[in-house]
């Protein structure tokens, strides 16, 4: 049987990046606010931020994190908790008006074990989802077909939140 190779040159990124970074690459984000749009970062507020997850299982996969450094929902304040899920909801409706999904992925992953890539800082993932986007190839290869590139949805998110004046300022 012919093998076949499937590229994913945009993988290198990550592959080479690991031994340079940080402990915590969403902190080593936030102490640098004149690099959001390189970083990706979409939103920030004083308790939290949103970032486009750069190795994604699906077009829009954002990430909402508080700012401090912590690991558990047990270390967040009430304040922080209210902005982390307010950053959720304004995450759908930017998503859903930027690239209209029929549903999404909203979820946290606690320990290594659980499938936490960053465990000492606490996330939630927001991954849009289309009715038959399971398609051949990740059930195949385990590989993930990315529709869109970050940058371009990067923009068009940044414009939908002006228009809809996003995240909202209620929660801060």
């Amino acid at each position: 049987m012919e093998r076949k190779n499937l590229w994913a040159p945009w993988r290198i990124k990550y592959i080479q990046g690991l031994p340079k970074q940080s402990d915590c690459f969403l902190c080593d984000y936030l102490s640098t606010p004149d690099k959001d749009r390189d970083n990706l970062i979409l939103w920030r507020t004083e308790h939290a931020m949103v970032v486009f997850n750069k190795f994604p299982y699906n077009n829009g996969h954002l990430l909402v994190a508080p700012v401090r450094h912590i690991a558990t929902l047990d270390d967040a304040s009430d304040t922080e908790l209210l902005c982390l899920m307010s950053l959720v909801r304004d995450c759908q409706k930017a998503l859903s008006l930027a690239i209209g999904p029929h549903g999404f992925n909203v979820g946290m992953n606690f320990g290594r074990c659980a499938g936490a890539g960053l465990p000492d800082h606490l996330h939630i993932h927001v991954v849009p989802r289309w009715n038959g986007d399971t398609n051949y190839m990740h059930v195949c290869s385990d590989t993930d077909v990315i529709s869109q590139g970050l940058q371009e949805l990067y923009d068009q998110l940044l414009e939908v939140s002006q228009k809809e004046n996003l995240p909202r300022k209620n929660h801060e």
